[in-house]
């Protein structure tokens, strides 16, 4: 990913991550690299904040959440992960805005949502009546709270999400496709990867369903197929490589926990993601497919065609294709209109009837938007979109609060716009004097 932006318009401020949380506060920094030990493999209930830098409501948030730390200490762990920065385990636990509390209690693997206020004293309140719950299930004989067992098992993921490679099947699977491929070479005695299957298996389901099967992980027992574990070089286990189409396979550098596989699988992705599609909007199917599965939408009003001709309305759209390249991980969704063509739409924005062409960045799940300000350009838009990828820009809310009605409409057919032939009329057997013989006023 990837990237988590549905906190982009409702903060505004941008803050160094330093600034939240240090060594000296009672609040656990969590990363990827010590998430797992921490929290997963812990006996302790967690509070995890996730946050963003930038998010004006996590800043906010930070005198409440230490000041709750410091008097849980002893109790209750209270933790941060600053999911803008470590994506994977944001996306792992499904944030959507920020800041988002989780409660990791009984079922680590299951995190609950914290619905409570965000005081102080509410945060205490709720990790005190979470923690009378775990008491209350361990004493009926529940789980022990680790959570551990059952992640070892492999509820944390699906192991047909993993493909066994063999030396019959490597070539056509990995090599020869399009996707990008993590692979483990194993060997089944191995201590290190025995510990390793588990956090392999919850990636591997992670990472499906984040890129859409684009990024793949596989497994080769490397004891069975040693013809092409000796084509690699395998001499230790477990060994992972990273394989792209038409590339050298590179040695994964990287930890071990399901986080830290989960964020190198996202970056690949986003490496070798191809730019979004650019889309007309024809029907309310284009939009709601567009923008309900990308966290942020980018949809331009461009000029009638009879004002820029197809070359001018080309012109447009080459500088809207390129920005989309640019920042294609955000995996944004980006669509365009003729001006009057949506004229509901446009209302909603406040675009409506002038300075054609305009941009909105909408997003669809807080029923808000911004306007670029600044040229039409590829600098204008640069600077428009940086700055809400900052958290900065002002905002609004669509008019009505909900997304307008959308029109059907024919596709553009990339031609020059025509003017509408004018119907003759036979004026042979009209009387012109008839209105000259009456007196002038």
């Amino acid at each position: 990913m990837r990237p988590l932006l549905l906190g982009v318009l409702g903060c505004s401020l941008l803050l160094s991550v330093r600034a939240f949380y240090s060594p000296d506060d009672d609040v656990v920094e969590l990363t990827p690299s010590n998430f797992n030990k921490e929290v997963i493999q812990s006996d302790a209930l967690w509070l995890v904040e996730f946050y963003a830098p930038w998010c004006g409501h996590c800043r906010n948030l930070v005198p409440d959440w230490k000041k709750a730390a410091t008097a849980l200490k002893g109790i209750v762990k209270v933790g941060a992960v600053d999911a803008d920065q470590h994506k994977s385990l944001g996306g792992q636990y499904g944030v959507r805005g920020f800041p988002t509390i989780k409660i990791f209690g009984a079922n680590k693997n299951k995190p609950e949502e914290y619905q409570g206020g965000r005081s102080s004293q509410a945060i205490v309140d709720g990790a005190l009546s979470a923690l009378r719950s775990l008491v209350k299930e361990r004493l009926s004989g529940g789980s022990s709270g680790s959570g551990y067992k059952q992640q070892q098992s492999g509820s944390g993921g699906s192991k047909k999400d993993v493909v066994e490679l063999t030396d019959d099947n490597f070539d056509q699977m990995v090599l020869e496709s399009g996707e990008v491929w993590m692979v483990e070479f194993f060997a089944p005695w191995c201590g290190h990867c025995k510990n390793l299957e588990p956090e392999w298996t919850a990636a591997a389901t992670a990472v499906k369903e984040q890129t859409k099967g684009k990024v793949r992980l596989g497994a080769v027992d490397a004891t069975v197929h040693q013809v092409v574990s000796s084509r690699y070089g395998i001499r230790g286990f477990p060994t992972i490589k990273i394989f792209r189409k038409g590339e050298e396979p590179e040695d994964y550098q990287g930890g071990r926990t399901r986080a830290d596989i989960i964020e190198r699988a996202l970056d690949l992705f986003s490496d070798n993601a191809p730019a979004p599609e650019l889309l007309e909007i024809l029907n309310e199917d284009v939009v709601k497919k567009t923008c309900e599965d990308s966290q942020l939408c980018v949809i331009a009003v461009l000029p009638h065609i009879l004002d820029t001709g197809a070359t001018g309305r080309n012109g447009y759209l080459e500088v809207m294709m390129k920005m989309a390249d640019k920042y294609k991980k955000k995996m944004w969704g980006w669509l365009w209109a003729e001006a009057g063509a949506q004229l509901e739409l446009e209302a909603s924005l406040g675009i409506g009837g002038f300075g054609y062409p305009a941009m909105a960045a909408i997003n669809t799940r807080k029923m808000k938007y911004a306007l670029l300000r600044g040229s039409f350009s590829e600098t204008g838009i640069h600077d428009f979109l940086r700055e809400l990828s900052v958290g900065r820009g002002s905002t609004a809310t669509f008019g009505g609060g909900a997304m307008p009605n959308i029109q059907s409409v024919d596709a553009w057919d990339g031609k020059d716009g025509q003017l509408p032939e004018e119907e003759e009329y036979d004026l042979s057997d009209v009387d012109m004097d008839e209105d000259f013989d009456k007196d002038e006023l």
